[in-house]
Protein backbone atom coordinates (compact mmCIF):
# COMPACT_ATOMS: atom_id res chain seq x y z
CA UNK A 1 0.00 0.00 0.00
CA UNK A 2 1.63 3.83 -0.77
CA UNK A 3 1.90 6.43 0.96
CA UNK A 4 -0.06 8.60 -1.85
CA UNK A 5 -3.33 6.46 -1.45
CA UNK A 6 -3.53 8.55 2.17
CA UNK A 7 -3.58 12.16 0.05
CA UNK A 8 -6.23 14.50 0.00
CA UNK A 9 -6.27 18.43 -1.19
CA UNK A 10 -6.24 20.42 1.93
CA UNK A 11 -6.92 24.43 1.34
CA UNK A 12 -4.53 25.89 4.11
CA UNK A 13 -7.70 28.10 5.26
CA UNK A 14 -9.75 24.82 6.50
CA UNK A 15 -6.84 24.25 9.12
CA UNK A 16 -8.51 25.16 12.89
CA UNK A 17 -5.95 28.09 14.30
CA UNK A 18 -8.15 28.18 17.40
CA UNK A 19 -11.08 26.22 19.18
CA UNK A 20 -14.31 27.26 18.85
CA UNK A 21 -15.91 30.12 20.97
CA UNK A 22 -18.10 27.56 22.96
CA UNK A 23 -16.52 24.06 23.53
CA UNK A 24 -19.25 21.16 21.60
CA UNK A 25 -20.47 23.63 19.29
CA UNK A 26 -18.63 21.85 16.57
CA UNK A 27 -19.98 20.11 13.39
CA UNK A 28 -20.12 16.66 13.31
CA UNK A 29 -19.56 14.51 9.98
CA UNK A 30 -21.54 10.84 10.26
CA UNK A 31 -20.83 7.82 8.72
CA UNK A 32 -22.54 4.22 8.19
CA UNK A 33 -20.06 1.80 7.20
CA UNK A 34 -22.60 -0.69 6.73
CA UNK A 35 -25.39 1.60 4.45
CA UNK A 36 -21.76 3.51 3.10
CA UNK A 37 -23.69 6.69 4.07
CA UNK A 38 -22.54 10.33 5.31
CA UNK A 39 -24.89 12.86 7.10
CA UNK A 40 -23.82 15.92 8.49
CA UNK A 41 -25.09 16.92 11.91
CA UNK A 42 -23.67 19.04 15.38
CA UNK A 43 -21.43 17.32 18.33
CA UNK A 44 -24.21 18.56 20.32
CA UNK A 45 -26.46 16.20 18.72
CA UNK A 46 -24.62 13.20 19.72
CA UNK A 47 -26.96 11.11 21.89
CA UNK A 48 -29.33 10.88 18.57
CA UNK A 49 -26.28 8.37 17.33
CA UNK A 50 -26.16 6.34 20.70
CA UNK A 51 -28.54 4.08 22.46
CA UNK A 52 -28.42 3.28 26.14
CA UNK A 53 -26.39 0.07 26.82
CA UNK A 54 -23.51 2.05 24.51
CA UNK A 55 -20.19 2.70 26.12
CA UNK A 56 -17.49 5.57 25.42
CA UNK A 57 -13.99 5.16 26.35
CA UNK A 58 -12.47 8.03 27.22
CA UNK A 59 -8.66 9.00 27.00
CA UNK A 60 -7.43 10.24 30.11
CA UNK A 61 -4.10 11.72 29.35
CA UNK A 62 -3.84 15.09 30.40
CA UNK A 63 -1.28 17.43 28.42
CA UNK A 64 1.88 18.80 29.94
CA UNK A 65 3.03 22.19 29.03
CA UNK A 66 5.96 20.57 26.87
CA UNK A 67 7.65 22.95 25.26
CA UNK A 68 10.53 25.02 26.83
CA UNK A 69 12.14 27.54 25.68
CA UNK A 70 15.78 26.91 26.80
CA UNK A 71 19.38 28.93 26.56
CA UNK A 72 23.26 27.17 26.22
CA UNK A 73 25.93 28.46 28.49
CA UNK A 74 27.45 29.63 24.88
CA UNK A 75 24.63 32.03 24.93
CA UNK A 76 22.23 30.07 22.01
CA UNK A 77 19.04 29.62 22.24
CA UNK A 78 17.11 26.15 22.33
CA UNK A 79 13.88 24.66 22.09
CA UNK A 80 13.07 21.60 23.50
CA UNK A 81 9.58 19.43 22.89
CA UNK A 82 9.09 17.33 25.41
CA UNK A 83 8.80 13.34 23.85
CA UNK A 84 7.92 11.60 27.27
CA UNK A 85 8.74 11.49 30.57
CA UNK A 86 11.32 7.98 31.40
CA UNK A 87 11.32 8.91 35.16
CA UNK A 88 10.89 11.73 37.71
CA UNK A 89 14.20 13.55 36.84
CA UNK A 90 14.61 12.30 33.15
CA UNK A 91 12.63 12.44 29.52
CA UNK A 92 13.78 12.21 25.90
CA UNK A 93 12.41 15.77 23.67
CA UNK A 94 12.97 16.64 20.72
CA UNK A 95 15.96 19.84 20.83
CA UNK A 96 16.20 22.98 17.93
CA UNK A 97 18.92 24.71 17.97
CA UNK A 98 22.04 26.61 16.28
CA UNK A 99 23.87 23.71 16.67
CA UNK A 100 23.19 20.11 18.27
CA UNK A 101 23.63 19.88 22.26
CA UNK A 102 26.41 17.52 23.17
CA UNK A 103 26.44 15.22 25.77
CA UNK A 104 27.90 17.06 29.06
CA UNK A 105 26.45 20.07 27.88
CA UNK A 106 23.85 22.15 30.20
CA UNK A 107 20.54 24.22 29.16
CA UNK A 108 19.14 27.14 31.44
CA UNK A 109 15.99 28.35 32.19
CA UNK A 110 15.67 31.81 32.80
CA UNK A 111 19.46 32.16 33.18
CA UNK A 112 19.27 29.39 35.62
CA UNK A 113 21.37 25.97 34.41
CA UNK A 114 18.08 22.92 35.16
CA UNK A 115 19.12 20.33 32.46
CA UNK A 116 21.98 18.41 31.54
CA UNK A 117 22.13 16.54 27.97
CA UNK A 118 23.11 12.76 28.64
CA UNK A 119 23.17 11.49 25.05
CA UNK A 120 20.55 10.84 21.70
CA UNK A 121 18.48 8.64 21.23
CA UNK A 122 17.26 8.24 17.09
CA UNK A 123 15.67 11.81 16.78
CA UNK A 124 15.06 12.33 20.38
CA UNK A 125 17.65 13.68 23.06
CA UNK A 126 17.80 12.05 26.73
CA UNK A 127 17.89 15.10 29.45
CA UNK A 128 18.25 15.03 33.11
CA UNK A 129 17.11 17.89 35.62
CA UNK A 130 20.12 18.60 37.54
CA UNK A 131 19.60 18.21 41.66
CA UNK A 132 17.50 15.32 40.67
CA UNK A 133 14.34 17.69 40.56
CA UNK A 134 11.35 16.32 39.74
CA UNK A 135 10.90 17.00 35.46
CA UNK A 136 6.87 16.98 35.57
CA UNK A 137 7.32 20.36 37.87
CA UNK A 138 9.87 21.92 35.70
CA UNK A 139 7.11 21.74 32.62
CA UNK A 140 4.00 22.78 34.35
CA UNK A 141 6.10 25.97 36.09
CA UNK A 142 8.53 27.36 32.63
CA UNK A 143 6.54 24.75 30.04
CA UNK A 144 3.99 26.15 27.08
CA UNK A 145 0.90 24.08 25.75
CA UNK A 146 2.52 22.40 22.73
CA UNK A 147 0.02 23.44 20.44
CA UNK A 148 0.64 21.08 17.18
CA UNK A 149 3.10 22.36 14.41
CA UNK A 150 0.04 23.02 12.02
CA UNK A 151 -1.04 25.87 14.08
CA UNK A 152 0.64 28.86 13.39
CA UNK A 153 0.58 30.98 15.93
CA UNK A 154 2.32 30.93 19.77
CA UNK A 155 0.02 29.34 22.63
CA UNK A 156 -2.13 31.72 24.90
CA UNK A 157 -3.62 31.43 28.20
CA UNK A 158 -6.65 30.06 26.47
CA UNK A 159 -4.82 26.88 25.06
CA UNK A 160 -4.69 25.64 28.80
CA UNK A 161 -7.88 25.04 29.45
CA UNK A 162 -8.97 24.32 25.53
CA UNK A 163 -5.87 22.28 24.30
CA UNK A 164 -7.19 19.85 27.33
CA UNK A 165 -9.87 17.79 27.81
CA UNK A 166 -12.76 18.32 30.21
CA UNK A 167 -11.51 14.93 31.98
CA UNK A 168 -7.71 14.81 31.96
CA UNK A 169 -6.59 13.66 34.88
CA UNK A 170 -3.36 11.76 34.04
CA UNK A 171 -0.41 13.91 33.19
CA UNK A 172 2.24 12.65 30.60
CA UNK A 173 0.81 13.67 26.84
CA UNK A 174 2.48 15.94 24.77
CA UNK A 175 -0.34 16.17 22.05
CA UNK A 176 -3.67 16.11 23.09
CA UNK A 177 -6.42 13.22 22.38
CA UNK A 178 -8.26 15.44 20.30
CA UNK A 179 -11.63 14.10 20.17
CA UNK A 180 -12.61 14.33 23.48
CA UNK A 181 -12.02 17.96 23.06
CA UNK A 182 -15.40 18.62 21.87
CA UNK A 183 -17.08 17.03 25.16
CA UNK A 184 -18.36 19.30 27.84
CA UNK A 185 -19.00 18.15 31.36
CA UNK A 186 -22.58 18.87 30.95
CA UNK A 187 -22.68 16.47 28.09
CA UNK A 188 -21.17 13.50 29.38
CA UNK A 189 -23.56 13.99 32.06
CA UNK A 190 -26.64 13.81 30.32
CA UNK A 191 -25.34 11.38 28.48
CA UNK A 192 -24.79 9.20 31.73
CA UNK A 193 -28.32 10.32 32.36
CA UNK A 194 -29.36 8.07 29.24
CA UNK A 195 -27.61 5.35 30.11
CA UNK A 196 -24.70 5.78 27.71
CA UNK A 197 -21.58 5.47 30.40
CA UNK A 198 -18.34 6.31 29.61
CA UNK A 199 -14.97 4.70 31.38
CA UNK A 200 -11.29 5.77 31.02
CA UNK A 201 -8.09 4.35 29.83
CA UNK A 202 -4.83 6.18 29.41
CA UNK A 203 -2.43 6.64 26.78
CA UNK A 204 0.20 9.12 26.86
CA UNK A 205 0.24 10.48 23.41
CA UNK A 206 4.02 11.66 22.22
CA UNK A 207 5.15 14.55 19.90
CA UNK A 208 5.85 11.32 17.14
CA UNK A 209 2.23 11.73 16.95
CA UNK A 210 3.01 14.30 14.06
CA UNK A 211 6.04 12.90 12.56
CA UNK A 212 5.72 12.35 8.90
CA UNK A 213 5.76 8.79 7.38
CA UNK A 214 9.01 8.79 5.23
CA UNK A 215 8.76 5.53 3.40
CA UNK A 216 6.54 5.31 0.30
CA UNK A 217 5.13 2.04 1.19
CA UNK A 218 3.36 1.79 4.17
CA UNK A 219 4.13 -1.45 6.02
CA UNK A 220 7.69 -0.59 6.35
CA UNK A 221 6.33 2.51 8.65
CA UNK A 222 7.52 1.88 12.27
CA UNK A 223 5.57 3.84 14.70
CA UNK A 224 6.79 5.39 17.92
CA UNK A 225 5.93 3.70 21.38
CA UNK A 226 3.55 5.48 23.70
CA UNK A 227 2.52 4.06 27.09
CA UNK A 228 -0.77 2.88 27.80
CA UNK A 229 -3.05 1.68 30.65
CA UNK A 230 -6.21 0.00 31.24
CA UNK A 231 -7.28 -0.80 34.12
CA UNK A 232 -9.67 -4.17 35.47
CA UNK A 233 -12.66 -1.90 36.05
CA UNK A 234 -12.55 -0.77 32.13
CA UNK A 235 -11.94 -4.29 30.86
CA UNK A 236 -14.76 -5.51 32.64
CA UNK A 237 -17.21 -2.56 31.89
CA UNK A 238 -16.41 -3.59 28.19
CA UNK A 239 -16.93 -7.26 28.58
CA UNK A 240 -20.66 -6.19 29.92
CA UNK A 241 -21.46 -4.06 27.35
CA UNK A 242 -20.52 -6.63 24.88
CA UNK A 243 -22.60 -9.15 26.52
CA UNK A 244 -25.38 -7.07 26.73
CA UNK A 245 -25.67 -6.22 22.74
CA UNK A 246 -24.24 -2.61 23.27
CA UNK A 247 -21.50 -0.90 21.05
CA UNK A 248 -17.76 0.17 22.41
CA UNK A 249 -17.11 3.80 21.18
CA UNK A 250 -13.63 4.92 21.03
CA UNK A 251 -13.63 8.84 21.64
CA UNK A 252 -10.39 9.26 19.69
CA UNK A 253 -8.06 6.95 17.77
CA UNK A 254 -5.89 7.16 21.04
CA UNK A 255 -8.31 5.53 22.84
CA UNK A 256 -9.22 2.97 19.61
CA UNK A 257 -5.19 2.29 19.85
CA UNK A 258 -4.75 1.44 23.30
CA UNK A 259 -8.25 -1.21 23.54
CA UNK A 260 -6.90 -2.72 20.14
CA UNK A 261 -3.53 -3.13 21.55
CA UNK A 262 -4.48 -4.82 24.54
CA UNK A 263 -6.72 -7.47 22.69
CA UNK A 264 -3.65 -7.87 20.28
CA UNK A 265 -4.05 -11.93 21.30
CA UNK A 266 -7.74 -12.21 20.99
CA UNK A 267 -9.04 -11.00 24.40
CA UNK A 268 -9.17 -7.84 26.42
CA UNK A 269 -6.89 -7.35 29.11
CA UNK A 270 -6.20 -5.44 31.72
CA UNK A 271 -2.89 -4.43 31.13
CA UNK A 272 0.30 -1.58 31.83
CA UNK A 273 2.78 -1.16 28.88
CA UNK A 274 3.86 0.52 25.46
CA UNK A 275 2.56 0.30 21.90
CA UNK A 276 3.74 0.92 18.56
CA UNK A 277 0.59 -0.26 17.20
CA UNK A 278 -0.06 0.62 13.28
CA UNK A 279 -3.54 0.08 12.22
CA UNK A 280 -3.49 0.81 8.65
CA UNK A 281 -6.12 -1.32 6.35
CA UNK A 282 -6.56 -4.78 6.78
CA UNK A 283 -6.33 -4.34 10.29
CA UNK A 284 -8.64 -6.82 12.12
CA UNK A 285 -10.48 -5.23 14.73
CA UNK A 286 -11.38 -7.01 17.72
CA UNK A 287 -12.86 -4.20 20.11
CA UNK A 288 -14.13 -1.09 18.92
CA UNK A 289 -17.29 -0.79 17.42
CA UNK A 290 -17.65 3.07 16.56
CA UNK A 291 -15.28 5.93 17.10
CA UNK A 292 -15.20 9.50 17.23
CA UNK A 293 -12.54 11.38 15.65
CA UNK A 294 -11.21 14.67 14.33
CA UNK A 295 -9.96 14.75 10.83
CA UNK A 296 -6.80 13.90 10.14
CA UNK A 297 -3.29 14.99 8.47
CA UNK A 298 -2.75 13.15 4.63
CA UNK A 299 -0.77 11.02 4.78
CA UNK A 300 -0.71 10.54 8.07
CA UNK A 301 -1.11 7.53 10.49
CA UNK A 302 -4.15 8.71 11.82
CA UNK A 303 -5.74 8.88 8.41
CA UNK A 304 -4.32 5.37 7.82
CA UNK A 305 -6.54 4.18 11.01
CA UNK A 306 -9.01 5.81 9.84
CA UNK A 307 -9.55 4.17 6.55
CA UNK A 308 -9.02 0.91 7.90
CA UNK A 309 -11.72 1.98 10.44
CA UNK A 310 -14.23 2.68 7.93
CA UNK A 311 -13.00 1.72 4.73
CA UNK A 312 -10.99 3.62 2.14
CA UNK A 313 -13.55 4.33 -0.25
CA UNK A 314 -15.91 5.62 2.09
CA UNK A 315 -13.12 7.63 4.24
CA UNK A 316 -12.30 9.57 0.84
CA UNK A 317 -15.32 10.57 0.50
CA UNK A 318 -15.88 11.87 3.06
CA UNK A 319 -13.21 13.58 3.83
CA UNK A 320 -13.83 14.86 0.02
CA UNK A 321 -17.45 15.64 1.35
CA UNK A 322 -15.53 17.51 4.54
CA UNK A 323 -13.72 19.65 2.20
CA UNK A 324 -16.83 20.69 0.11
CA UNK A 325 -18.79 21.95 2.81
CA UNK A 326 -16.05 23.78 4.73
CA UNK A 327 -15.40 21.58 7.79
CA UNK A 328 -13.00 22.97 10.34
CA UNK A 329 -9.57 20.16 10.34
CA UNK A 330 -7.26 18.77 12.83
CA UNK A 331 -6.48 19.88 16.84
CA UNK A 332 -9.04 22.61 16.95
CA UNK A 333 -11.17 21.63 14.34
CA UNK A 334 -14.69 19.00 13.52
CA UNK A 335 -15.15 15.85 14.71
CA UNK A 336 -16.44 12.34 12.65
CA UNK A 337 -19.04 9.78 14.33
CA UNK A 338 -18.05 6.59 12.42
CA UNK A 339 -20.12 3.40 13.00
CA UNK A 340 -18.91 0.03 12.18
CA UNK A 341 -21.73 -2.16 13.76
Amino acid sequence: MKLSDFDYPLPEELIAQRPREVRGDSRLLCLDCAAGSIRDSRFSQLRALLKPGDLLVLNDTRVIPARLFAQKASGGRAEILLERLLSESEFLAQVRASKSPKPGMQLLINGIPMLEMIDRQDDFYRLRLINDNAAIELFEEHGHMPLPPYIDRADEDLDRDRYQTVYAREPGAVAAPTAGLHFTETQLDQLAADGIDHVSVTLHVGAGTFQPVRVDTIEEHTMHAESYVISEQTVDAIDATRVHGGRVVAVGTTSLRCLESAALAGELKATTGETRLFIYPGFEFRVVNALITNFHLPGSTLLMLVSAFAGMELTRRAYAHAVAERYRFFSYGDAMFINRQ
